[in-house]
């Protein structure tokens, strides 16, 4: 009889596992790089000379993992573009870091309420076994839809803690690559960094996960970039995945 599948011993070796959401969890990341083009492109289109925003690279680089406002300062800077920050109450637009940020999170939630988002069949198998299991799980994103992405995927029961952007902003905790998002999760678990996996497919969240001294930090690479898994490695993932559901083992009874 076949025993359903269970942890690899590398992670039976930590006491919790906190899991990125976007592009780990779920297929969203495809959703926010759409997202963040239209409100990039409508900046990038009033300065001669300013390609337009690329969905892969200007993506994994500038703003996968970080938050809203971070992610934008960071590529408008990568193009040496200064705008002003602005303020909270900037509406979408182009002439500062807010209004460029607001137009991502309108095109990123019209997207969303309009096509589900997917999640990856490998992470979820793998959730459902550490579950089982009783390791003690946390999904943590600088992302303010997260916990809206997990309950509509019906995950949200698999988790001891969600940290996700509403509660990054409430509690003020800096973005990736900072660890605060990281630890605040392992915090709610109760476990210590060290004895804590962290699994994240952005550079900036495997860069923080190193920061943070967690006890093992992977990277999950879903790219067909031949430079995807060493750019893992060198901003500190131990190992590296395809997908999550490779650190599953199966047997046979």
């Amino acid at each position: 009889m076949a025993r359903a599948p269970s942890p690899a011993a590398v992670l039976l070796s930590v006491h919790a596992v906190v899991f990125d959401t976007d592009g780990v969890i779920t297929d969203s990341a495809p959703t926010h790089a759409a997202a963040w083009k239209i409100a990039f492109d409508a900046c990038l289109d009033l300065h001669e000379g300013q390609p337009p925003f690329d969905e892969v690279e200007d993506y994994r680089r500038h703003v996968d993992g970080r938050s809203r406002m971070d992610g934008a300062a960071a590529f408008l800077a990568s193009r040496g573009l200064a705008l002003p920050e602005g303020g909270p109450d900037d509406p979408p637009g182009t002439g500062t870091v807010r209004a460029v940020a607001a137009r991502k999170d309108e095109e990123f939630t019209r997207s969303i309420r309009a096509h589900p988002v997917a999640v990856w069949p490998g992470t979820v198998r793998l959730l459902r076994a550490l579950h089982d299991a009783r390791v003690p799980i946390a999904a943590a994103s600088a992302s303010r839809h997260a916990t809206e992405l997990l309950a509509g995927a019906d995950l949200l029961d698999l988790f001891t803690a969600v940290v996700d952007g509403n509660e990054a902003r409430r509690l003020e905790l800096p973005g990736k690559p900072d660890p605060a998002l990281f630890t605040e999760a392992a915090r709610r678990l109760g476990v210590p960094v060290g004895d804590t996996a962290v699994v994240e497919d952005a550079l900036a969240g495997v860069e923080a996960g190193r920061r943070g001294g967690f006890g093992l930090v992977v990277g999950v690479d879903r790219t067909d970039s031949p430079d995807g898994a060493g750019d893992l490695r060198r901003h500190g993932a131990d190992l590296v995945v395809a997908d999550p559901g490779d650190l599953l083992i199966t047997g046979e009874d």
